[in-house]
């Protein structure tokens, strides 16, 4: 995903505020994002990120 787009941006603020990141986690959903192709792998990034820390 292009985490240059509106709609992505729009989308991760909405993680964020919904999920109540903290800076570490808004860093790491931003990475994700841009290796992600979809909100659902991005999902699934996230899941198995907090699994492994």
């Amino acid at each position: 995903m292009n985490v240059n787009d509106v709609s992505v941006l729009e989308m991760i603020n909405r993680i964020i505020a919904s999920d109540r990141l903290n800076k570490k986690q808004i860093l790491q959903i931003v990475q994700l994002a841009s290796i992600a192709d979809n909100l659902k792998e991005l999902e699934e990034n996230m899941r198995w990120e907090s699994a492994k820390s």
